[in-house]
């Protein structure tokens, strides 16, 4: 078992929520941190905590983001970070995992399963290591006390209930994270 950090130049967690019931809008979280301890050859036995700033959203509309920082939403100023912890990781076939865990969210947990593939463990040009995973999610926002809607004349709502998470995220051997970035690399 190793200590990996997050590399988060190369690194995003995402969501999309239906608007109106017929579009859907997608957004970001830009400030995370994250600490993966793995097994490389058990990964099932690896472990993965992140945590994420709730005041770092974007939806590329600021006027949006501020509602989503307000307490109709995330209640970023009461509930400033988001916390997942994996409690179990199950293999599910090929390079595919499902990660059990606990998501704090708006001062609820709630158990969620993140349906998780291994991109691969690659060296880097410093001679480290580096390892990338996607991961995916879909919640309900009312479990976590999400409830602000608005009802549409033409029957519905403004806010659709389902989020989905992804995430692409890379990470870097713990005793190579310290070391910095050669200039110009992507």
């Amino acid at each position: 078992m190793s200590n990996w950090d997050l590399d988060p130049a190369h690194s995003e967690i995402e969501f999309a929520v239906r608007h109106m019931m017929v579009t859907t809008v997608r957004g970001q979280f830009h400030k995370f941190a994250m600490a993966t301890n793995l097994d490389e050859a058990h990964p099932e036995l690896s472990t993965v905590e992140a945590h994420i700033d709730a005041a770092s959203i974007d939806t590329g509309m600021d006027a949006r983001d501020t509602h989503l920082r307000s307490a109709d939403f995330f209640d970023a100023a009461k509930f400033p970070e988001l916390v997942f912890r994996s409690t179990g990781i199950k293999k599910v076939g090929g390079d595919g995992y499902a990660i059990d865990g606990d998501l704090t969210m708006h001062g609820q947990t709630r158990p969620v399963t993140l349906d998780a593939e291994i991109g691969g463990i690659v060296p880097d040009m410093r001679g480290g290591r580096r390892a990338g995973f996607s991961a995916s999610t879909k919640i309900s926002r009312k479990e976590w006390g999400l409830i602000w809607n608005g009802a549409l004349e033409s029957g519905g709502v403004l806010v659709g209930d389902e989020v989905k998470i992804t995430m692409d995220v890379a990470v870097v051997q713990a005793e190579m994270a310290t070391a910095k970035e050669p200039a110009g690399v992507a």
